[in-house]
């Protein structure tokens, strides 16, 4: 079968690779769309700190059950499904006491260990869910926002919390939604008009906030949080909750920056470098700072509900689509041109 590999920064090739074999408790997969993650487009790039060369990618896919034994889960051949990408140890202290998804060794698809980018995967059938009827691209943009879900969920926003989102990718966006499903005031945060534009425009966020440098920011914090205290003075008041979806140093100091005062600050973007900062902040704002690792499997199943539902649109979030083929030419897209792409699908369903 074929596979798409990320054989060093910058360098991506198909290469003819074994079928795999499947194992019991396992079942065989025919992948149909997979997403490139931020994470993925990082490990392109060089800069994703959970990555080693050369490596499959993908972690964000649907796929059509091939061959399945009898199960408690209700699994058939035939059906559309996605999967839980996240291999936990099951063994060390976090999985123990069910903190699966904060594994001291957990293995990602696509980062430490291969991912779903290749015609055919195993899976242990206990991390396969079904789609229930979702179109096959829509389905591999679950994953994502189960990313996005779990990270809200984690700062507990309740209705009328002002929430500032930094980063107008993907996962941002589908934190923004997940956010504004939960009744709170959404601003998106980013260095790029045109995702701000496409993200207020499309899915209705509050408002947006260009980051072009940190003293604008800060004007426009004080724009839209400013309060007039018992003297009659102006005063910023900060966001009730900041979501950092970028993974930069840059981006969680502005999201401390930005907090309120008893605010909170949820971690969910991955990069690897350093941030040397006055921690005193968190301190004299006792603010609560939570990081946000992966996703459970609540997290899928409450998710393809809701989009079942039409409580939430994924398709407005996949903004270009690419053949298997084409696999080299989607991630040189995407490293130019990411300021102005949010999801990236790559089609399995025909190889040639």
């Amino acid at each position: 079968m074929k596979a798409i590999y990320i054989n060093a920064p910058g360098k991506v090739e198909i290469k003819e690779i074994d079928m795999p074999k499947r194992k019991p408790g396992e079942a065989l997969l025919k992948v149909l769309y997979g997403g490139i993650c931020g994470s993925d487009l990082g490990s392109y790039r060089g800069t994703f700190a959970y990555f080693d060369y050369p490596r499959i990618p993908g972690h964000e896919f649907s796929a059509v059950i091939e061959e399945i034994d009898e199960n408690e889960y209700g699994l058939k051949k035939g059906m559309v499904v996605t999967c839980n990408p996240y291999f936990n140890c099951t063994k060390c202290s976090s999985c123990e006491r069910g903190f699966v998804n904060a594994c001291m060794d957990n293995q990602t698809m696509g980062c430490q260990r291969d991912g779903a980018f290749c015609e055919y995967i195993t899976m242990p059938i206990e991390r396969i869910y079904d789609g229930k009827g979702l179109d096959a691209k829509t389905l591999a943009a679950i994953e994502p926002f189960c990313i996005s879900y779990h990270g809200v969920q984690r700062a507990g926003i309740k209705k009328g919390d002002k929430v500032l989102v930094v980063g107008a990718g993907t996962i941002g966006v589908l934190a923004g939604c997940a956010a504004k499903a939960l009744g709170g005031e959404v601003y998106m945060c980013d260095v790029s008009e045109n995702k701000l534009k496409y993200a207020v425009d499309t899915f209705g966020f509050d408002g947006a906030i260009l980051n072009s440098s940190p003293d604008e920011l800060e004007k426009a914090v004080g724009e839209i949080t400013g309060q007039i205290d018992v003297r009659g003075n102006k005063l910023t008041y900060g966001f009730d909750v900041c979501i950092e979806a970028v993974g930069l140093p840059s981006t969680f100091q502005n999201c401390i920056d930005s907090a309120a005062f008893g605010g909170k600050v949820v971690l969910i973007g991955v990069g690897k470098k350093n941030l040397d900062f006055n921690f005193t902040l968190i301190q004299k704002k006792e603010l609560n700072v939570f990081g946000s690792r992966n996703a459970l499997k609540k997290d899928f199943v409450e998710l393809i509900d809701l989009v079942k539902d039409k409580k939430a649109d994924l398709d407005k979030v996949i903004t270009n689509t690419y053949y298997f083929k084409d696999a080299e030419k989607a991630f040189a897209d995407f490293d130019k041109n990411a300021a102005d792409m949010l999801k990236v699908m790559i089609d399995f369903s025909k190889i040639d």
